[in-house]
Formats: structure tokens, C-alpha cells, sequence
């Protein structure tokens, strides 16, 4: 178990099929470490995801632009307005209050795993993290948590006690999956987009977590759009390297819960026809999110710390 005093490099994440709600809680340690006064935005990846758009006065410089009329006179940078011969004023990061709002799958597709953890599990985690490290920055935290079954909503508030009933609804939308089968064609992921876009207000940071399998492109785009419009809107997806690439050539038996059936690995013209189904879904929700310029993080079940696992936010800004 996680102790305050862990750094974030020997914070090792369990896995596994489900969730710990007590793993989900002690992250808040390793938020915690990616405050710390020395950290930037290498050790602290997830600072840039958090960053507001909006400019204003603050602590925090952003840029120097031309001085346009009504700017405040006491933000002039008389160094490039003396080399310019232009006047100039300083930028700095707007520091207020904003809700972060946090859309997590747990849906039916998400309970599969090979490596070390479930999709599910690997997502719960990460909304987690996401979670703690915003409300450390003084941020209101909400949420979706949703499934085939149905969603359920967490109303932004700036309190530990509104992370931890996040953290709960995830925790027990995971621990009712199943290999019982259902129904793949749902639109679980549109209902929890449509519901999100009445509870954001403009200025908010949306993150959603998920396979995407049940991405219905004509409708999400639209719900997409309308979000990328006045907020920040982040994508994760989750994946496992299985579903990239089919495991070693050989005979397989596989089961959806019910059925089952046997593979044969070791055609050539299969593997590549499974690989470019992944990549070519991958694709399509990338560009999607490239459309309303938002950034699709991936994460893998593959991963198992959690420098590794937000470690990969930084690779992407708003």
C-alpha cells in the first residue's frame, strides 16, 4: 500500500480485473508529489492538460504581445517595446477557479486486459489522478461515470469530498462488470457526451476516458464539436496491446462470456487485417479530436507506475 512519503517512481499500481477504491484514494499522494515547489512541466506532465486557455493577470508569465488599446499600462514590456519600437505588453496565466469534468467508461468492452491490468481498471486510474492533481491546483472537480446501463453524475465542487464520490461511483460501475455479454451497439458513449454538454459550463476542462469502441461517429462529432466550441476538451484512450496486434501464431481458444471459438494467429493476411481495423479506428478518433484541435492521449494496459502512466499526458497540451 501507498504511503504519503512514496514519490511518484515507486508508486506501483496493482491492476488486475478490478479496481481498488483504496488505490484510487492514494493517489492523492503522488498528485501531491507533482506539486511539489520544484516540480515543472516535465515531472508534472498533467500541468499542461490543466493549463487555462485564458490570458489574464496572474503569477504565471504565457506571452508578449502587441498593446492594444484598453490593455493595463503596467504590464508593458519596456524591453520590447525599446527594440521593437512598437509597444508591447506581458501575458500572464488567468489563475481562477474552473471546473474540471471527467467522463469515465466502464462499459462492458472495457473489462479485457492482457498485460497488466483491465482497460477498465487502467481508466479508473487515470481518472483518479486526473482528479487529485486538479483539485490540488484549487480546481472544482466533477464528473460521468457511464456504462451500458446507464450514467451517473458528480456536479463539480472544489472539495475532497466530491473527488471521493467520484472516485466511488467509478468504483462501483467497475466492480458490477462481468464477462456476461451485452449489447456492443449501445449508445452509452453519445448519452454521456449529450449529458455532459448540459452540465459544463464555458470555460470548463473536459477529460473523457475511453476504448472509444462504441464511438458512433455521426452523432459524437457532433456533441464534440459543440464542447471543443468553449471548453478544453481532452481525449484518452485506452487500449491493450492485443487489441493492436494479435498474440503470437498459433490456435486459440477465445470466448466472449458465452461462445466460444478458436483462431488461427499464424495467417499473415489476418494479422494485417486485425492491425489495420485497430489503427484505422484509432485514426478516425484522432481526427476527430484534431478537428476541434484537442489532444487524444493513449494509455496502455501495459502500464504499471504511475510516472509511466502520466508520463503520457505530456505528450499532449492545450
Amino acid at each position: 500500500m501507498a504511503t504519503q512519503k512514496q514519490s511518484t517512481n515507486r508508486f506501483t499500481l496493482k491492476g488486475g480485473a478490478y479496481v481498488d477504491i483504496r488505490e484510487l484514494i492514494d493517489l492523492r499522494y503522488a498528485a501531491r508529489d507533482f506539486r511539489t515547489p520544484e516540480a515543472n512541466k516535465t515531472r508534472n506532465p498533467l500541468s499542461g492538460l490543466l493549463s487555462s486557455n485564458y490570458k489574464g493577470r496572474g503569477i504565471d508569465f504565457a506571452e508578449v504581445r502587441v498593446y492594444q488599446p484598453g490593455d493595463d499600462v503596467r504590464t508593458i514590456d519596456w524591453r520590447v517595446t525599446a527594440r521593437t519600437q512598437t509597444p508591447h505588453t506581458k501575458m500572464f496565466q488567468e489563475e481562477k477557479e474552473r471546473p474540471v469534468l471527467i467522463l469515465v467508461d466502464q462499459s462492458s468492452s472495457m473489462f479485457f486486459g492482457s498485460r497488466h491490468s483491465f482497460k477498465s481498471v487502467l481508466a479508473a486510474q487515470a481518472a483518479a489522478l486526473i482528479a487529485w492533481t486538479a483539485l490540488e491546483r484549487g480546481d472544482r472537480i466533477g464528473g460521468i461515470v457511464f456504462a451500458e446501463k446507464g450514467h451517473r453524475q458528480v456536479r463539480p465542487r472544489r472539495s475532497k469530498s466530491s473527488v471521493l464520490r467520484l472516485l466511488h461511483e467509478i468504483h462501483d460501475y467497475n466492480r458490477a462488470l462481468s464477462r456476461q455479454a451485452t449489447d456492443a451497439g449501445a449508445s452509452y458513449l453519445t448519452e454521456a457526451l449529450q449529458n455532459v454538454r448540459r452540465v459544463a459550463k464555458h470555460g470548463s476542462t473536459i477529460f473523457l476516458i475511453s476504448d472509444f469502441q462504441s464511438f458512433d461517429y455521426a452523432a459524437c462529432q457532433i456533441h464534440l464539436r459543440q464542447l471543443g466550441r468553449h471548453n478544453d476538451v481532452v481525449g484518452v484512450h485506452v487500449s491493450d496491446p492485443m487489441e493492436a496486434a494479435l498474440p503470437s501464431p498459433d490456435l486459440y481458444t477465445i470466448t466472449n462470456g458465452t461462445t466460444r471459438v478458436r483462431i488461427n494467429t499464424s495467417i499473415q493476411r489476418h494479422r494485417r487485417a486485425y492491425e489495420n481495423e485497430f489503427e484505422t479506428n484509432l485514426s478516425r478518433v484522432r481526427d476527430e479530436f484534431a478537428r476541434i484541435r484537442s489532444p487524444l492521449v493513449t494509455i496502455s494496459t501495459s502500464q504499471s507506475g504511475v510516472s509511466a502512466l502520466a508520463g503520457r499526458f505530456g505528450e499532449a497540451s492545450i
